[in-house]
């Protein structure tokens, strides 16, 4: 199984995961053309895709979905409540009703040679979700836009390959910036995004001796600099009460407008 970050950042996310036979986009919310330039680096087109699994509706998770849907005819997977906050978008132009397919929580949905377990996430969107991908023993696990964490996502997350983990902010740089208040204090909050630290203490937890790699994803273009990211996930990690340190996996930051190099599992 291959994972590959086209783009990750709070301007748009990306995310390819595919099999030999199978090829699957996880949001779309980066233009049909950089989408396109980033499956070319992959060797693969839009006619390839098999399906864009939608984690919610902020437009930089769909902002290039009715350009995709309607020149390639894709089928779109998405919680209920992201399809009405998809439907109601005026600006993502007329999709197709039948590529909807909805899905639920905890509810394993099959393509193909993949399994797709979706679970919830505390984010402040209608019914955001984050994907666990399987392929045979394979996992994957792609985890962005949640401000919080607790057993029940430990739980979903535990075994991974290869994550792809969200660490959006750096505290203090948000704190300092010119964000105003009111905005603050969504991205610090429950439903928000997790910060660096928050992002390494989550990782902290999910560490164990299969992981082959990390990549930290959905960075703040103003709040945050993938060198703080990867320092402050990487001391977390260290100081955590468990076996392993940071240097036992490779760690590698999503970059907002190149596609990452290739993870394969």
């Amino acid at each position: 199984m291959r994972l590959c970050s086209i783009a990750s950042g709070s301007s748009g996310n990306c995310v390819y995961v595919g099999s030999d036979t199978t090829h699957i986009l996880i949001d779309a919310g980066i233009s049909g053309k950089r989408t396109e330039a980033g499956l070319g680096k992959l060797d693969i087109t839009g006619h390839d895709i098999d399906g864009i699994f939608i984690t919610h509706e902020h437009s930089d998770h769909v902002g290039g979905l009715g350009v995709l849907a309607r020149r390639y005819g894709i089928p779109i997977f998405a919680t209920s409540g992201t399809v009405d906050g998809i439907l109601s978008n005026s600006g993502l132009g007329k999709i197709d009703l039948d590529l909807f397919n909805v899905i639920k929580p905890d509810e394993k949905i099959i393509v193909k040679d993949l399994i797709f377990n979706p679970m919830r996430i505390s984010h402040d969107a209608l019914e955001p979700v984050a994907y666990r991908i399987h392929y045979g023993n394979t996992k994957i696990g792609v985890v962005t836009d949640l401000g919080s964490f607790n057993d029940y996502t430990v739980e979903c997350l535990k075994g991974m390959d290869a994550l792809l983990l969200e660490a959006n902010h750096d505290v203090k740089m948000l704190e300092v910036g010119p964000y105003p208040y009111y905005l603050k204090q969504r991205i610090l909050g429950e439903r928000g995004h997790l910060s660096n630290e928050l992002a390494g203490r989550l990782l902290s937890r999910l560490l164990h001796s299969k992981l082959k790699t990390v990549l930290l994803g959905h960075l703040s273009q103003e709040n945050n600099l993938p060198e703080l990211a990867y320092e402050a996930v990487r001391v977390e990690v260290n100081m955590a009460d468990n076996e392993f340190k940071a240097t036992d996996f490779p760690m590698l930051v999503a970059s907002r407008s190149e596609a990452s190099p290739i993870v394969s599992v």
